[in-house]
């Protein structure tokens, strides 16, 4: 299952870390955070329920950068 999500970030580097941090979340298949549409790409686990992983995504995002948001 794949799922778009708009996001609000700064910089184009912190999207980046954005993307690697969504991608060391468990469930998540593949994600790609795209800096000049502000949206975030993500295609989960077969098994995974996404809206708990998106939680997760969310916390594991402001871990690496505090003011991203993603709006789920």
């Amino acid at each position: 299952m794949k799922k778009t999500y708009k996001i609000d970030v700064d910089c184009a580097n912190c999207a980046n870390k954005m993307e690697v941090a969504a991608n060391k979340t468990e469930g998540v298949k593949e994600a790609v955070v795209n800096f000049m549409t502000l949206k975030m790409k993500v295609e989960f686990d077969e098994d995974a329920n996404p809206e708990e992983v998106m939680e997760q995504v969310r916390k594991n995002c402001k871990k690496v950068e505090s003011d991203c948001e993603v709006f789920l």
